[in-house]
């Protein structure tokens, strides 16, 4: 099995798929301003936002990019116009991450983790 798709719910559809273009996505299913579908720059996963009434409630969603040239990539969002929550900063458990949020509030995680995240000093065997 392999997680190939997400989709996340939006209230402004066209907004929000002006954003995560900003970010690097490609865009290849335009079906707004009910549906959208993007293709992530590397590997085979997709990325949609639907069109909805109400944002789900509680924590929210929580969606999360991995790019090799993490510092990089938000000095040039950050020229682009995005603002950070959160600039790159490592974390304990041997990550790098930089944190926004996208126009519907979902929080965006953009990181680095490279053999970490599969395969950290405490994963279990």
């Amino acid at each position: 099995m392999d997680l190939n798709q997400i989709t996340i719910p939006s209230l402004d559809v066209k907004k929000a798929t002006e954003f995560y273009k900003i970010l690097g996505l490609q865009l290849i299913v335009d079906a707004a301003p009910r549906y959208v579908r993007f293709e992530c720059p590397n590997g085979t996963s997709t990325f949609s936002i639907h069109q909805v009434d109400a944002l789900p409630k509680g924590e929210g969603i929580m969606i999360y990019f991995e790019d090799d040239n993490l510092d990089n990539l938000v000095t040039t969002l950050q020229e682009r116009g995005i603002v950070f929550t959160h600039l790159p900063e490592d974390k304990s458990y041997l990550w790098r991450e930089a944190r926004l949020l996208d126009p519907d509030g979902n929080r965006v995680i953009l990181y680095h983790a490279g053999k970490n995240r599969k395969n950290p000093p405490w994963r279990v065997n």
